[in-house]
């Protein structure tokens, strides 16, 4: 079989389509990222919120359409959409041929060979016991890849469907982790991006305690250039751990650590375990052990009982803590969560409006940055040359892939992708940096 693959949604289940492709390459079939042509597309899906959803359903429509055409097979569609509505998908949407749920990635390949004789295969394993070792088909740029320490979530925040789409949280063991990590180094891999819901904990499940700073320090003795991480929680970031990161130079001064909220009420709302002073204390602790520390966070507007003095006082944490990057988020209220019935609901139209007014906040907070930053030379990972901008682009320590900027710089020579090279800070562009090659 000719079989496409799309991945929709965050890193993690990017991870769970390269070992799809893993394990349909060695069956012997073909992968490709072209469902024109394909026998079949498997699609996997986020279903996290409403936007996320919105795109799933436009993404089966696309394909649904090939398949009119006569440019495609069959649909199998995986991941959380289909885990969450189980019951509906296939319902709804005679398009989708067949599905798989978050606890049955490994079965993609008896699902192909049962679409392939006619049948309407649905896979769904249990969610709390996965298989998250194994070959992977790394379809991220040569130089960078994801590395997924554990699965499933137990923070049980109370806007959250995850726990219910991706079960309880389990770790991998330390040795699987660094056999594959050695597996990527040894493949050319230069940025190692350690990724899970909650990185923090991992390890308690396993060895009853918090190991995340062991496994730092063993992966810094593999050829890395960059280790990053995504996402540390508040509560779970101990001294220990702040050492680690300050002691290894490759663990870059890059901290994604979602805070949602800042008032008291609402974090207790959320089920957040921080409290307002806890979270200026560990900012303020961070600022001071890891000098120029980049922090990024997400942020929701618009939970039920967020009027205008908790949203506030928000606005006015952005100012004062000057967090470089942030995501804002309008709260989604989730069926089956328990904020969605909550009292006090917010109206759309006003959280949308506090979404805005935190966006243009937080782009000052960011633009202070960038100029702040002008003069410095900065080590930048190129990414190859950006032909619109006539320039060559990369990122910076500042800079995770996807969802921060970029900077763009001029050099005299051929700087080939992958590769580290020092530029100075000259302007700004949009959000962006841009320079000069310091040669």
């Amino acid at each position: 079989m000719k079989v496409a693959f799309i991945s929709l949604g965050c890193a993690k289940n990017l991870v769970n389509t390269e070992q799809m492709m893993a394990l349909v390459k060695a069956a012997g079939h073909t992968v490709t990222a072209q469902p024109e042509g394909a026998d079949v597309a498997v699609l996997n899906t986020c279903g996290f919120i409403d936007s996320a959803k919105s795109e799933a359903i436009q993404n089966i429509l696309e394909l649904a359409a090939l398949k009119d055409q006569g440019k495609l097979g069959k649909l199998l569609v995986a991941g959380c959409l289909t885990q969450r509505y189980q019951h509906q998908v296939m319902e709804e949407m005679p398009e989708v041929d067949g599905m798989l749920g978050t606890g049955s990635y490994t079965d993609v390949v008896p699902a192909l060979e049962a679409l392939m004789e006619g049948d309407e295969p649905t896979f769904f394993g249990d969610i709390d016991h996965t298989v998250e070792d194994g070959p992977r088909l790394v379809s991220t740029a040569a130089y960078t890849a994801y590395l997924k320490i554990a699965e499933g979530c137990d923070n049980r925040c109370s806007y959250c469907i995850i726990p219910y789409l991706r079960g309880r949280y389990r770790s991998r063991t330390m040795e699987s982790l660094l056999e594959e990590a050695k597996t990527l180094a040894d493949g050319g891999v230069k940025e190692l991006i350690v990724i899970a819901q909650d990185i923090t904990r991992y390890g308690t499940d396993l060895y009853g305690r918090r190991r995340l700073g062991d496994l730092l320090t063993e992966l810094c003795k593999l050829p890395f250039h960059w280790v990053r991480l995504h996402y540390l929680y508040p509560d779970e970031l101990d001294d220990g751990l702040i050492d680690v990161i300050a002691r290894e130079h490759k663990v870059l001064n890059y901290i994604d650590i979602p805070l949602q909220h800042i008032n008291d009420g609402i974090l207790k709302a959320m089920n957040r375990r921080s409290t307002k002073a806890e979270i200026i204390a560990l900012l303020a602790k961070l600022r001071q052990r890891l000098p120029g520390l980049v922090l990024r966070t997400s942020l929701i507007c618009g939970l039920p009982g967020e009027g205008e003095a908790e949203f506030e006082e928000l606005c006015q944490f952005l100012k004062e803590a000057k967090i470089e990057r942030a995501g804002i988020f309008q709260f989604s209220p989730e069926e089956g969560t328990p904020a969605a019935v909550m009292e006090h609901q917010v109206d759309a139209d006003v959280a949308q409006r506090r979404v805005e007014l935190l966006v243009d906040l937080q782009s000052r907070v960011m633009d202070q940055w960038n100029e702040s930053r002008l003069g410095e030379v900065l080590e930048v990972l190129c990414e190859g040359f950006d032909t619109e901008m006539g320039c060559y682009a990369g990122r910076s320590y500042a800079d995770s892939p996807d969802v921060d900027g970029k900077v763009f710089f001029t050099a005299a020579g051929l700087i080939p992708a992958g590769t580290f090279v020092n530029v100075r800070i000259t302007g700004t562009s949009d959000g962006d940096l841009t320079g000069e090659i310091e040669e």
